[in-house]
């Protein structure tokens, strides 16, 4: 079995782009999300795009694909809402060890073609386990901040149910991601050691935090370096930041995680800040270079994009990825 951990010592790995962007593409219609099994689901279903792996799997394969043909190392499965918590908002929490295992069989299928057609460069499917749309450190009421919308154990139950499904649907690593409130995160990885335990299986771990503003803390209030203090008890594969920021405007906290982490470290921005409009205008180029200040300044392991990057995108940052050695390990003081 091909380790990702020999991977990671060899070269800087790619990550795909958003998963959003390029299903918007398909302009898929309420009855498109809702397809045959679910075109009496009493629910609105459209902009439920965990479900497209069961409605439109062809589309979930092609946007695979793409992003391996552009270059990518590893891509992730469509599951970023992929809980009880989150699929409430549709009335599918049912459903939800189905999206997962679906969506990461999906996914792994494309990813061992690739494999087999160039066992040179092998393929990785990150499982995507999402925020969900709920904190746990803060509350949704400013007239109460004592109350709390969600519990840790809520949260552990809704994650546990999600990471037992990617994990049989064949997923070779975890990524908890976006994350904004480290208590949810804390929730997801005491979930995983709980999997991990009982199955006695040693499935890797990605943590990619959130950076919310110039502030240079996650929405919970956390900087960088409290972040990777609560997250490290863990044995990670890489720690990382995504979404929010430009690769521009989250250089700086990369570089703070860099010099401090004897992980991995991961990032895979914004394609630059939203307009006016909340469309992401950054070019391939653009963003290239501003990755390539990255990889010179040695801070990367694993790069990739988040909102409203493309396979464009992805391919700029590979091409530029390959001629550069991945970041050298720290070992924190």
């Amino acid at each position: 079995m091909i380790n990702i951990n020999n991977e990671l010592k060899e070269k800087i790995l790619v990550l795909d782009g958003a998963m959003g962007t390029m299903l918007q593409e398909y302009n898929f219609s309420e009855e498109d999300f809702r397809g045959e099994r679910f075109k009496d689901y009493p629910s609105s279903l459209k902009g439920n795009n965990d479900l497209l792996s069961l409605t439109q799997p062809k589309a979930i394969a092609e946007v695979h694909a793409k992003y391996f043909e552009a270059g990518a190392d590893i891509v992730e499965t469509n599951t970023f809402s992929g809980t009880t918590i989150a699929m409430a908002d549709y009335n599918m929490e049912e459903l939800v060890y189905e999206l997962n295992f679906e969506s990461a069989r999906i996914a792994k299928e494309v990813a061992d073609k690739f494999t087999k057609a160039n066992p040179e460069k092998p393929r990785f499917v990150a499982g995507s386990i999402g925020p969900t749309n709920k904190t746990a450190s803060l509350s949704p009421d400013v007239n109460r901040p004592e109350y709390r919308a969600i519990t840790f154990d809520e949260l552990r139950i809704a994650y546990k149910q999600q990471i037992e499904a990617l994990i049989d649907g064949g997923v070779d690593v975890l990524l908890v991601e976006t994350i904004f409130d480290t208590l949810n995160a804390k929730a997801a990885l005491f979930a995983i050691e709980e999997v991990k335990e009982e199955r006695e299986i040693d499935t890797p771990v990605m943590v990619s935090g959130t950076i919310t503003d110039a502030s240079g803390r996650t929405l919970s209030g956390q900087t960088v370096e409290a972040f990777l203090t609560s997250i490290s008890h863990i044995p990670l594969l890489s720690v990382g930041f995504n979404c929010a920021l430009g690769a521009e405007q989250l250089k700086p906290y990369l570089q703070r995680l860099s010099d401090i982490t004897g992980f991995h470290t991961s990032a895979h921005p914004n394609a630059g800040l939203p307009n006016a409009f909340g469309e992401y205008d950054q070019t391939p180029n653009q963003m290239q270079a501003l990755i390539k200040d990255y990889l010179q300044d040695g801070l990367i392991n694993i790069i990739g994009g988040c909102c409203g990057t493309s396979p464009v995108h992805i391919k700029a940052i590979a091409e530029v990825a390959q001629n550069y050695k991945p970041r050298a390990i720290v070992i924190p003081a």
